[in-house]
């Protein structure tokens, strides 16, 4: 099989690598299949692609859209980051926790996390590129984000000094997310 799931973790989150085909040339791989993900449990339409660049110290998230819902599909395809899920809905038994995993274009990992989670990544490498599938078209009415160093998350950044942007950087807590009526549409069932 071109892909194996190497470990879940939130119940949910799943981590893919994908069967590389290496020679003197270089590498092929697959990096999605439909059928095979269906197969794995991620049976997910994806409808939208994004591919971003950040420089050693961007920390980019938490990010997440609630309508409509929206899972993602991320790799790194330059350089490495620490990609993070955090679990944000309400009455899920995993609430507030976190996943984390260093992921890069040498490791080749891809880490899906389901509607439900925000999403995020410091970039560890001079410079990295990080591309990812989405099962949603953006929809900025309906997004948001969750600052990235909520006491109350507790995620181990591996950078003290993060670059942020300003909408990051104004980011809510996870606490003043669950007093929203949209925290509703991630109700765990």
């Amino acid at each position: 099989m071109p892909f194996s799931i190497e470990s879940v973790h939130l119940n949910e989150i799943k981590v893919i690598v994908p069967r590389v085909f290496e020679d003197h040339r270089g590498y092929f791989m697959e990096s999605y299949r439909q059928d095979l993900f269906t197969e794995m449990g991620i049976p997910h339409a994806f409808v939208q692609d994004n591919h971003s660049r950040s420089v050693k110290n961007v920390v980019r998230g938490l990010h997440f859209q609630w309508e409509p819902a929206m899972a993602k599909l991320m790799r790194v395809t330059v350089g490495t980051v620490f990609l993070v899920a955090v679990d944000i809905r309400p009455g899920s038994p995993t609430l507030g926790e976190w996943f984390g995993l260093e992921v890069s274009a040498e490791n080749q990992r891809q880490v899906f996390a389901p509607p439900g989670f925000a999403r995020g990544f410091c970039v560890l490498s001079d410079v990295a590129e990080l591309q990812y599938k989405c099962t949603a078209i953006y929809n900025p009415a309906c997004e948001s984000s969750i600052r990235w160093s909520d006491p109350d998350i507790g995620i181990a950044w591996p950078v003290g000094e993060p670059i942020l942007s300003e909408k990051d950087a104004q980011a809510q807590s996870l606490a003043e997310w669950l007093n929203t009526e949209a925290a509703q549409t991630f109700r765990y069932s």
